[in-house]
């Protein structure tokens, strides 16, 4: 009786070891985040073992481009910057959810990028799912998103702004009013505030913080006959009524 008590009791400690151990968090967000911003050392000199290690074989990823990469896809597109290229790729404010064998990362990147002495830079947001298997952590899943931002300023032939001042109609009850004030172009629709079209190029305007341009179209004798609103490479244009 005393042998079956004492192994009883072995296993029970066992148990309760094993159950302690599983609900002990296998990995920190701080690692996660260090193993991340690894990646993204290497993306820059074109180093590929880090994607190798951290990437499982059945690994889907989805960049920013639309593309849709196994994990050997993924490794092949790392390669170096070309000459004349350098720049760095920064993870900040990243949140995670890690429970058992599962672990979420979400963050945002900063990127700098230089071209032949000109700087540039672009802002994403990625989320990684990382599973735990044959005691090893690794993303088996990944998307990134670009956050939009504005074109830079351009320049207006604001003695144009005066033509395309009128009313544009897109359907019997949906109008849209060009005016002009203080060398500034505003459009205003169906009684919302107006919002200033600001240059990008000629005859081409965007909206602050409205992914998308605004563009005037003109008929053979120069007059201006339409407003075209180009969202994703895609047109709805209004007519001009008066």
């Amino acid at each position: 009786m005393k042998k079956i008590f004492v192994i009883i009791l072995l296993a029970g400690g066992a148990a309760l070891a094993l159950y302690s151990l599983s609900n002990e968090p296998a990995i920190t967000q701080d690692e996660l985040v260090r193993r991340t911003q690894e990646l993204f050392d290497s993306i820059v000199p074109g180093i590929q073992e880090p994607f190798k290690k951290y990437f499982a074989d059945d690994a889907m990823f989805f960049d920013e481009k639309g593309r849709d990469m196994d994990k050997s896809a993924l490794v092949k597109d790392i390669q170096p910057m070309p000459k004349g290229y350098s720049g760095a790729i920064k993870l900040v404010r990243p949140k995670s959810h890690i429970e058992g064998n599962v672990a979420i990362l979400s963050y945002d990147l900063d990127e700098t990028e230089t071209i032949f002495g000109q700087n540039l830079t672009a802002r994403y947001h990625e989320t990684d799912t990382l599973m735990r298997r044959n005691g090893k952590w690794q993303i088996v899943a990944g998307q990134v998103l670009r956050y939009y931002e504005d074109p830079a300023v351009g320049k207006a032939d604001i003695s144009k702004f005066k033509d395309y001042v009128g009313t544009y109609r897109l359907g019997p009850e949906r109008t849209m009013t060009i005016s002009t004030e203080d060398d500034h172009l505003y459009a205003t629709r169906n009684g919302r505030p107006r919002e200033e079209l600001i240059p990008e190029a000629s005859d081409i305007f965007f909206r602050k913080g409205v992914e998308g341009r605004m563009l005037f179209g003109h008929s053979d004798d120069g007059k201006v006959t339409t407003l075209i609103d180009r969202r994703n490479n895609e047109d709805v244009v209004w007519t001009k009524a008066k």
